[in-house]
């Protein structure tokens, strides 16, 4: 009697591509795991000289980025090394002008659409931050919709200073490092050892017995 070859039905071969498939994600995802991911720090235009100072402190070089102007105004910023699968530090304050927002906001999302693994967006200056509430009618609150801006554009986390109401962290849904300046101003001062120490309030509006002295001078002394 004449054997017959078997044929796979085509149910079976679903069921074969499914598991080449299951098998073929499971060993990229077990490659990907055993890949250290490297960390590299880049600068807007805003904060280059501190980025270059963070990078030396940390032991490297900042990341080669080109940020294109074209005639318009509008901002093109593009990564010249690759940066996928890395943890990426974009240096950026965000003060006026506006383009500083935007910039940063343009390369976090070049990063993330680079397969950048973590984006980690650093903001010495939270521009913005003054307007956290609604203190009369028909206002903006400006730093809840800088914060959902850089949750849209694919940050993954915040690390900022100094901002001007701390509950600002509760405008993000992603990890906020909130530094503070004390903890080098203040050894700093002290070293000085003057014997008057002037102080006088960012803004004229500000009063000098604001809550941000105050805390300053009860630590000195």
């Amino acid at each position: 009697m004449k054997q017959v070859a078997y044929k796979k039905t085509p149910f079976n071969l679903k069921i074969e591509i499914k598991k080449y498939l299951r098998r073929s994600f499971t060993n990229t995802m077990h490659k990907a795991q055993s890949i250290p991911h490297a960390a590299k720090i880049f600068s807007g235009t805003a904060s280059e000289a501190l980025a270059v100072e963070i990078a030396k402190h940390f032991g490297c070089d900042p990341g080669k980025l080109s940020i294109q102007r074209f005639a318009d105004g509008e901002i093109s910023p593009n990564y010249l090394e690759s940066v996928r699968g890395d943890y990426i530090f974009l240096v950026q304050s965000t003060y006026s002008p506006a383009d500083n927002l935007m910039e940063l906001l343009l390369m976090i999302d070049a990063a993330k659409r680079a397969s950048a693994y973590k984006v980690i967006a650093v903001l010495p200056y939270y521009g913005y931050a003054r307007q956290d509430r609604k203190d009369r009618p028909r206002v903006a609150i400006g730093s809840k919709l800088v914060a959902n801006m850089l949750t849209a554009a694919g940050a993954d986390r915040i690390i900022t200073m100094d901002l001007h109401a701390p509950q600002i962290q509760g405008y993000f849904d992603i990890p906020v490092d909130h530094l503070d300046s004390h903890a080098v101003f203040i050894p700093y001062i002290e070293k000085l050892q003057l014997k008057t120490l002037p102080l006088r309030p960012p803004t004229w509006e500000q009063p000098i017995g604001s809550g941000k002295l105050r805390v300053i001078l009860t630590l000195i002394w």
